[in-house]
């Protein structure tokens, strides 16, 4: 059974930069991984940046690589972190993050196993995402983790991607009965 959320997209063939990264679920704990994020979304960021135009006396696109860079390194380390939190460790699935470089846009897809039990929260999550004013919810999250000091999980991290970078965001959940997969899709315009 397959369900679809939000403004989903499939991957396509034709890009111009194409990067896939791969990460087994039990490898290595999640606190190791964890700290691998940051690097692989720095990787993904430089990366792309390679496709940019390299003139250091053009201020514009130094300016524009710098805020690409900055985006997809943001976006990338909030898609691998959630990932690698909510994935099924006993799934033989990977782990895998891919961008996709277009002349008007940038395209990640994330894809990854899901526990059973948390299939259906975060589906909740998301239909109240999708429905919800989300710089209301960006708010009230706000408010909460005030209250709540010691909460571990911010929440803030998909409302930041599209209240600050006006991204789509769409989801595939694949249900087998063996296991979950569930694929994330963000785009935002460069």
């Amino acid at each position: 059974m397959i369900k679809i959320f939000g403004n989903f997209i499939e991957k396509s063939d034709e890009d111009e930069g194409n990067l896939v990264i791969g990460f087994s679920p039990n490898s290595i704990p999640i606190r190791q991984r964890w700290r691998n994020n940051g690097l692989s979304a720095d990787f993904l960021a430089d990366y792309i940046i390679s496709f940019f135009p390299q003139d250091k006396n053009d201020s514009v696109a130094l300016n524009k690589q710098s805020e690409v860079r900055g985006i997809v390194s943001y976006i990338a380390n909030e898609l691998l972190e959630n990932a690698m939190k909510f994935s099924d460790i006993n799934s033989p699935s990977p782990i895998s993050i891919q961008l996709q470089l277009y002349n008007d846009n940038i395209k990640f897809f994330v894809t990854n196993s899901m526990l059973e039990q948390s299939v259906t929260g975060f589906q909740s999550y998301i239909q109240k995402l999708l429905k919800s004013d989300t710089q209301t919810l960006y708010i009230n999250q706000l408010e909460y983790n005030a209250e709540h000091e010691n909460k571990t999980e911010s929440g803030l991290g998909l409302l930041t991607m599209i209240n600050d970078y006006m991204a789509n965001i769409g989801w595939k959940f694949e249900i087998t009965n063996r296991e979950t997969i569930v694929t994330t899709t963000v785009q935002f315009s460069i």
